[in-house]
């Protein structure tokens, strides 16, 4: 056990559950020897390690549960232990459950863990060499745009200028059928089906124009009331003018195919 610790060292003793005295006092004794007088060894109960007022990194090395029978090192027995080592210092724990001590020791914060047959079945594990909550920052390489790439994404008026360089002409992007103004008796349609051709009970006079060929005329309409130009709150609900602002009376009053039919 003392070939666990150097000369030197500042060591935590740690035990838990029952223990015999005798036993601790005779290791204590053998790890002051190896440490010598530079050095120091401490013992602590686990259950009342954080009430020791330990500061952190105070310890070269821990020993834990070597003493009586293994520790159950927890999450919270583990972060004290690796608060109280200084960066890169080691715990050599024996723990009651050996099959998932060095997962434990892995999720709690140390690395290099290993088993250690030849001294019983304890795992040895290293804290890394940082304190607990360091950080630094990530110096990320950052490559400046090539000359090439930049080019893609830039159009001088040099290059406006250059023969070689294909541009899209506006002025074609248009035929001339696109610039003529369409007949607007080609965009009458029937106010049911939405289409050119006439519904088959069409009352709203679009399949009488287009057999006869006559240009479709827009329809007045006359309200029967006398109170539509006030507005939604004086129209009946089949009013052609709903959703219109009021207007004066006499106004002359726009309506579209849609708002001439009356919703079924």
């Amino acid at each position: 056990m003392e070939s666990l610790v150097e000369s030197g060292n500042r060591v935590l003793l740690v035990w838990s559950g029952q223990i015999d005295p005798e036993e601790m006092k005779q290791l204590a004794e053998k790890l002051q020897g190896a440490v010598g007088p530079s050095g120091k060894v401490v013992v602590e109960n686990a259950e009342r390690l954080a009430m020791a007022g330990h500061a952190h990194s105070s310890f070269d090395a821990a020993l834990s549960g070597v003493v009586g029978e293994p520790t159950l090192h927890g999450a919270v027995l583990l972060g004290q232990l690796l608060e109280l080592l200084r960066p890169g210092g080691r715990l050599h724990a024996r723990d009651s459950r050996r099959e998932q001590a060095a997962r434990q020791l892995t999720l709690a914060g140390f690395t290099a863990s290993a088993s250690c047959a030849e001294l019983g079945g304890y795992v040895t594990a290293r804290k890394p060499d940082f304190e607990v909550g360091s950080s630094a920052p990530l110096k990320l390489p950052v490559a400046a745009p090539s000359a090439a790439a930049a080019a893609v994404w830039t159009l001088s008026g040099q290059d406006a200028l250059d023969d070689d360089l294909d541009l899209v002409d506006e002025d074609e992007l248009l035929d001339e059928e696109d610039r003529q103004r369409p007949d607007p008796a080609s965009l009458r349609v029937c106010g049911t089906t939405g289409k050119r051709k006439a519904c088959k009970d069409c009352s709203c006079g679009l399949a009488e124009e287009l057999s006869a060929g006559k240009q479709p005329a827009t329809k007045s309409v006359t309200s029967s009331c006398g109170s539509c130009y006030l507005g939604d709150a004086f129209r009946c609900a089949s009013c052609p003018y709903l959703g219109m602002p009021a207007f004066k009376p006499g106004e002359k009053i726009q309506l579209s195919q849609r708002q001439l039919n009356a919703d079924a």
